[in-house]
């Protein structure tokens, strides 16, 4: 969304007084729709960031300036600059006894201003950078669920396609997709089973109405048991095509091993979730910038004079220096807290609708390659011949001299040209001579 599209936007600070544990208790889930619009506002910001620069800053939606107007610190310290400016001018002018005394009691230094500044911005940048590589780390670990996947399809495909059991590789490939699924609705409040996991079987049947009863009897909102039950289901049907030679020793021990590995995968991402970054070391730098601001903004008010020294140019600099630096502190913290959850409903966070859909649609489409026919000797030497690059003597070809542009009277006089050269060039006695 544009900044143009700003006055239309209804913006809601519910989310400030929620009880984050009411999705669970109450059974008050996210709706399908809202989950797909997030989605797709979140594609289109993935896609912004190699915009230019002027194109970027025209953006309000999936910035820090649509996190920080609802967060309270950021009115405060401005509030905190303005009033006392207010009163400086009103007061400083009338009495000076009062201003001296009061700015006197008020002056904090710039140096202690600054050194409680560095520190902070310190340890703000250290807990952005270790929240964006945590971050990064739980994406690369959500990108194996789905390779996982597409290898099992690759390995089980060919050989119960050759025996005309597709249908056997087809319900492996069912049971890894709902499995897939079924993950997140356990990882995240933000994914359920009726508006997530439901919702998803309606419009690709991963499950049959028999097999939703069974998994109807597991908590799939609370951890990894539906994962787990629908990852054995899949490795049952490994083993029983190997009993009926299907698949071979070699390939049953290459899926099972890549079955393995995604569901390693999904239990490193609940590992991950289990543990999160140290709520002391967050509440340690909301401490610190929810009394800092305020402080840094008291002492730029100072700074920009009283009574008959003050100058409106002075005003507006201050506030555009209070306000950067609020931009700053209030941003890094808000960064990094966005980044602590990555299967939450900000449009920050990934994709895990698109991560699953086509991982479905990919794995489908897999399972729905035809052999085009037997491999055929005439055809492939006539495809050999038609080539349009010789492949060199090292594959017992000529070249062509049709193919490589090359007239019959022009390769004649080429070679008659490499005799005449041959026949002039010096023999080995004349050259010792």
């Amino acid at each position: 969304m544009g900044i143009e599209d700003l006055n239309t936007r209804t913006l809601s600070t519910e989310y400030l007084f929620e009880d984050p544990e009411k999705f669970v208790s109450q059974k008050q889930y996210i709706k399908f729709e809202t989950l797909q619009d997030v989605e797709t506002r979140r594609r289109k910001i993935l896609k912004r960031s190699e915009l230019p620069f002027w194109r970027i800053l025209g953006y309000f939606e999936g910035t820090c300036l649509r996190a920080m107007i609802v967060d309270w610190l950021l009115w405060v310290t401005l509030a905190v600059f303005l009033s006392l400016r207010v009163v400086l001018r009103l007061q400083g002018g009338k009495n000076e006894a009062y201003r001296y005394s009061f700015g006197s009691m008020m002056d904090l230094g710039d140096t202690d201003i600054s050194v409680i500044g560095g520190f902070l911005s310190f340890f703000l940048v250290l807990f952005v950078n270790q929240s964006n590589s945590r971050f990064y780390e739980m994406y690369k670990t959500s990108q194996k669920c789905p390779s996982r996947i597409f290898d099992v399809a690759q390995i089980l495909i060919p050989p119960c396609h050759k025996k005309n059991k597709r249908d056997l590789a087809a319900r492996v490939i069912r049971y890894l997709n709902a499995a897939h699924v079924a993950g997140y609705v356990g990882l995240s409040r933000t994914y359920s089973k009726p508006e997530f996991f439901d919702r998803l079987n309606n419009q690709h049947r991963f499950l049959s109405q028999q097999e939703l009863k069974r998994i109807q009897e597991l908590d799939m909102d609370h951890g990894p048991t539906a994962f787990h039950e629908l990852v054995t289901w899949a490795m049952m049907d490994i083993e029983t095509a190997f009993e009926e030679n299907l698949i071979d020793a070699r390939e049953k021990s290459a899926l099972k091993e890549k079955t393995t590995q995604f569901r390693e995968a999904m239990d490193e991402l609940y590992a991950y979730c289990d543990q999160p970054i140290h709520f002391f070391y967050i509440h340690f730098l909301c401490l610190l910038s929810a009394v800092y601001l305020p402080l840094f903004a008291a002492n730029a008010a100072f700074e920009a004079g009283t009574g008959g020294e003050t100058h409106w140019s002075w005003d507006v600099l201050s506030f555009l220096v209070v306000l950067v630096q609020a931009i700053f502190v209030i941003g890094l913290r808000l960064l990094g807290q966005k980044m602590v959850d990555p299967f939450g409903d900000d449009v920050e966070d990934l994709s895990v609708m698109y991560y699953v859909t086509e991982t479905w649609q990919k794995s489908n489409r897999m399972l729905a390659a035809s052999y085009p026919s037997a491999v055929s000797p005439e055809t492939e030497e006539k495809l050999q011949k038609s080539q349009s690059v010789s492949l060199g003597r090292g594959f017992g070809k000529k070249t062509s001299t049709k193919n490589m542009g090359v007239a019959p009277q022009q390769k004649e006089q080429q070679q008659q040209l490499q005799e005449d050269a041959a026949s002039t060039a010096p023999t080995e006695p004349d050259l010792m001579e």
